[in-house]
């Protein structure tokens, strides 16, 4: 695992206060989406296809920063659509930096060199480009639907990395993908010298253009055991090896939509980054008010059905890490074998 020391003991430190009080629901991970459209238009990305009036719109800086004050979490996530296309989002993450949140800003990187040149961004432990990277070349470029991307993003990495910016990479894996190729995609990612690499099964959005190559649940399971059940000692992954571990079925987990809740221009999405079934005024209202037992690969729910996604099993992972001394170990043990 590659997340620095001083990471962890903030989200450490996090957790345990928040079951020192006895919270068995609070937020990790804010998914902060200050705007929606996008310079791809990606087959599996359920994002991009809102109307025009839609896709013009973004959130104020102001507006963010009180969502981001509301939920309180450690670390803050910026996805979109590109974040890169928001006007305003050096000062974004300039005022996010100042509260000393943790900044992963999920970028297809096309923009990033432009905005490097710009001045927009100065290298902080507490932020982190993670670019969207779905393997190499012929894979990338496929999944994105427009060829040469994977180059461009390959040579922001590099650009980055020179400048003293923390990058990682953020991959996501639909069916008919090849292992040995995922493996490959993994040695060129640490050779280039990102700081960790990220991975997550995708989800059927609804919105989404295909449909036809998202993962079923067993095939997740064989999919990432495939993948990592001989992992390479240089390998680093910027995310929980026991959430890893749940890819490849070695746990049976509930989800925790609430570990990663969503805020956007029309509020806080219920129940989850992923599902669009109504939005809330206030973080309060949104713990409140969503039934969130409705939700989950055990509730039955057919949305949710074949669902592993990070930003529903990933809370639960670290949940599951201080939540008892043997999830304790295991985590341990997998961080310093390197072995999820």
């Amino acid at each position: 695992m590659s997340v620095p020391v001083a990471q962890m003991w903030t989200v450490a430190t996090y957790v345990l206060g928040q079951r020192l009080r006895g919270r068995k629901r609070y937020p990790l991970v804010l998914m902060l989406e200050p705007l929606f459209r996008c310079n791809l238009a990606c087959a599996g990305c359920g994002k991009i296809q809102y109307p025009a009036h839609v896709l013009k719109r973004h959130l104020s800086v102001e507006d963010c920063l009180r969502a981001v004050d509301e939920c309180g979490t450690p670390m803050v996530s910026i996805p979109g659509g590109e974040p890169l296309m928001y006007p305003e989002i050096g000062r974004l993450v300039s005022e996010l930096v100042a509260r000393r949140k943790y900044v992963y800003l999920c970028t297809n990187a096309i923009l990033l060199e432009e905005k490097l040149d710009a001045g927009l961004f100065t290298p902080s432990k507490y932020l982190s480009f993670s670019v969207h990277m779905d393997g190499l070349r012929e894979e990338h470029d496929e999944a994105v639907c427009r060829e040469g991307v994977y180059d461009d993003a390959v040579d922001a990495i590099r650009e980055a990395l020179r400048r003293g910016f923390r990058v990682t990479t953020n991959t996501t894996l639909f069916e008919g993908v090849d292992p040995e190729r995922v493996r490959k995609f993994f040695d060129t990612m640490m050779d280039l010298g990102v700081e960790g690499m990220m991975m997550s099964p995708g989800y059927s959005y609804s919105k989404a253009p295909d449909q036809d190559h998202f993962l079923r649940r067993k095939r997740t399971h064989e999919l990432f055991r495939a993948i990592l059940d001989r992992p390479k000692r240089h390998w680093k992954f910027n995310q929980s090896p026991i959430f890893l571990q749940f890819l490849m079925g070695k746990h049976d987990f509930s989800c925790t939509p609430w570990g990663n809740p969503t805020y956007n221009m029309f509020g806080w999405q219920k129940p989850c980054y992923l599902l669009q079934e109504g939005y809330a005024k206030t973080f309060a209202e949104l713990m409140e008010t969503t039934e969130w037992d409705r939700y989950g690969h055990k509730s039955g729910n057919e949305k949710c059905r074949d669902c592993m996604v990070h930003c529903g099993y990933e809370p639960t992972a670290v949940n599951h890490t201080f939540g008892s001394l043997r999830g304790f170990r295991d985590t341990v043990v997998a961080t310093v074998t390197g072995r999820p």
